[in-house]
């Protein structure tokens, strides 16, 4: 009689046993998992979190008019070079260069590179942050933000640009004038013939 209660007592032990090592084996698997590489569902739900498609088309959208702002002042510089149409043909061009890229391919793309980058845990609370207030205010905002950071930055990388395209066409002319003199000296008759 004394063996019944005995065996009740230790199915209860065993089975409260079995219970911890399971919770605990479950804790370990979410831990492992969170520490896993994202998912490539993980990482189109982040995409699909911070709106990137609209916020692809937005950025191309800023930045399609510093680009043709930038064109029409190279289309004033040589104006008198180009035929009359020119400029608007560049700017529909530009237009339609940014309006018809292939953001859903480009997404997908893009998605191997955050498997690499981020665990499950980390896309898991980017995801969690653009969802919140501030993240969705931050999406908002970002395209004003990049369409006023290029109105400031494009007149800069123009004049840079100008300052490498000059240095280059100097060194071509600096190596020319350099060939040219090579060349004299070795078609000039030595001395010694």
């Amino acid at each position: 009689m004394l063996l019944l209660p005995l065996e009740g007592t230790m199915k209860r032990l065993l089975t409260t046993v079995l219970l911890c090592l399971a919770f605990t084996s479950m804790g370990v698997a979410q831990q492992n998992d969170a520490s896993a590489p994202a998912s490539k569902e993980d990482v189109e739900n982040y995409l699909q979190a911070i709106h990137s498609h609209d916020m692809m088309r937005k950025m191309m959208d800023s930045m399609a008019a510093p680009m043709n702002k930038m064109m029409q002042e190279q289309y004033q510089k040589n104006k008198d070079k180009l035929p009359p149409d020119f400029e608007a043909r560049m700017e529909k061009q530009i237009d339609g260069m940014l309006r018809d890229l292939p953001f859903d391919q480009i997404l997908q793309a893009m998605v191997p590179a955050y498997q690499k980058h981020f665990t499950k845990a980390d896309i898991t609370a980017l995801t969690a942050f653009y969802m919140s207030p501030t993240g969705q205010k931050l999406l908002r905002e970002m395209p004003a933000i990049m369409a006023e950071s290029m109105d400031s930055i494009m007149p800069l990388m123009q004049r840079y640009m100008e300052k490498i395209t000059q240095r280059a066409q100097d060194d071509l002319a600096a190596a020319l004038k350099d060939s040219g003199k090579s060349q004299g000296k070795a078609s000039a008759p030595s001395s010694s013939d």
